[in-house]
């Protein structure tokens, strides 16, 4: 695949790909994406100029600035670090809901738990990762799943990690606190016992229970950084993430979550995801976007 923000001969840096109050030129565009590759391995092509536009105008605004130009000085420059990975909190998806791809989690529940949670009960260890988790609900969907079928699970080595590469994202996870909207998806009889009502700004809304938070770690991770991890993880989930990637970056991914599974382990992916490339052949696919990685290939290193 051509290196992102490539730009042909043939075409002129100054070709405005979105305007506005402040023109977005293929210049601009290619060195923006250039970045958020380099940062966070997220491909941005030319179809994606006014989603950059939009997420990025008001932003250039608050700093003061004349343009995107000025801007993407100032994020290329050391000064300019902190507002660099602003950018990549405003160009990052964090579409997110509490039980998403409900047969994950009917899965996790009737397949995978019911073995983990049996060896925890023994001193075992268990170890769930919820990678790119967003503003929480995934993780704590995990958790309440768990705490479902063992309320008493956290005088267990039972622990749950959730990674996001986003450190606002991540502040909104660790308060857990929803509309209620966001609760549509959670049964009543788990919204009666794990969220209490809370008034915010004069708002109602609803914060995730304290036993539900003790389940979980929440880690600022950049998926394209190198990973701390010292043991394995039994289950990973990473959801509609890879899909932003190229296919090298894809292939690396998927390489690198096999290195991190044991004989059996569980990795749930995207809807519009599959795994792809050499890796394919680590995994077996059981389900939909559900996968388990074979023996003979259990923490093979990437």
């Amino acid at each position: 695949m051509k290196a992102l923000g490539a730009i042909e001969s043939r075409q002129s840096p100054d070709e405005v790909m979105a305007s506005g109050e402040y023109p977005l030129t293929r210049r601009d565009l290619s060195e923006i994406a250039a970045m958020i590759y380099s940062d966070a391995g997220i491909f941005l092509n030319d179809s994606k100029a006014s989603l950059v536009y939009s997420r990025l105008s008001k932003h250039i605004r608050n700093l003061g600035l004349k343009g995107f130009r000025e801007y993407c000085a100032l994020v290329a420059s050391a000064e300019g670090a902190a507002a660099r990975r602003d950018m990549l909190s405003h160009l990052t998806t964090n579409f997110t809901r509490f039980f998403r791809e409900n047969h994950h989690f009917e899965h996790l529940r009737d397949e995978v738990l019911p073995g983990l949670i049996a060896r925890a009960k023994s001193g075992g260890r268990v170890r769930i990762w919820s990678a790119a988790c967003s503003d929480g609900q995934e993780p704590y969907s995990i958790a309440l799943t768990v705490l479902s079928m063992v309320p008493n699970i956290t005088d267990y080595d039972f622990r749950i990690l959730a990674t996001d590469i986003d450190p606002k994202i991540l502040a909104l996870a660790r308060a857990g606190i929803y509309d209620e909207t966001a609760l549509e998806t959670v049964t009543p009889a788990m919204r009666k016992q794990f969220f209490r009502e809370v008034d915010v700004g004069g708002r109602r809304k609803y914060q995730v229970d304290d036993r539900v938070k003790k389940l979980i770690t929440f880690n600022e991770l950049n998926l394209m950084a190198q990973w701390p991890f010292k043991g394995h993880f039994d289950v990973i989930f990473c959801r509609n993430v890879v899909i932003y990637f190229d296919e090298p970056t894809q292939v690396k991914i998927w390489s690198r979550f096999a290195s991190l599974l044991p004989e059996g382990g569980h990795l749930y992916i995207g809807h519009s995801e599959r795994v792809s490339g050499d890796p394919k052949n680590l995994f077996d696919n059981i389900g939909i976007t559900t996968y388990r990685l074979t023996g003979k290939n259990a923490g093979r290193k990437a």
